[in-house]
């Protein structure tokens, strides 16, 4: 049964599963009694353990991060063996506009060199943010059977 099989990951696991390359479902608390707003991001995972999210300044989604100060990450494989980490954390930091080369690690790190600094010059001219958040709990699951 599957529920047998799972366990949570080490630290060590799960700093190489964010490592990896994985779209998030990034979730903020929402206004005007709406459900929270969740979205598909690109994000970064620190050395020092944080988790950066660079987006437009004038997005709903900026916005929303801004007023919560915290927000919820969903990171998961999506294919058998299933694995997941959920962060949810409070935004220490907030820049704008992103530094350049944040903004080119992030595109590099999904589209890879050329179509990242691509991506990065095509969105030059959008004002941008960058959140830094602070992971306060982990919650992980790991269903492969441990190699």
């Amino acid at each position: 049964m599957l529920a047998e099989t799972m366990r949570p990951f080490t630290v060590e696991q799960r700093q190489n599963f964010l490592a990896d390359k994985h779209v998030g479902v990034l979730s903020v608390s929402a206004d005007q009694g709406r459900p929270p707003a969740s979205v598909p991001i690109w994000y970064d995972y620190t050395a020092d353990g944080l988790i950066r999210i660079n987006t437009g300044a004038a997005s709903r989604k900026a916005r929303l991060i801004e007023q919560a100060g915290a927000v919820s990450l969903v990171v998961q494989r999506e294919e058998p063996p299933y694995q997941y980490v959920i962060v949810e954390g409070t935004v220490v930091d907030t820049t704008s506009p992103t530094p350049l080369e944040v903004r080119e690690a992030i595109a590099i790190r999904y589209l890879g060199e050329e179509g990242g600094r691509a991506f990065v010059e095509g969105m030059r001219d959008m004002a941008t943010v960058l959140f830094t958040v602070r992971p306060d709990r982990w919650i992980t699951a790991d269903y492969s059977d441990g190699e």
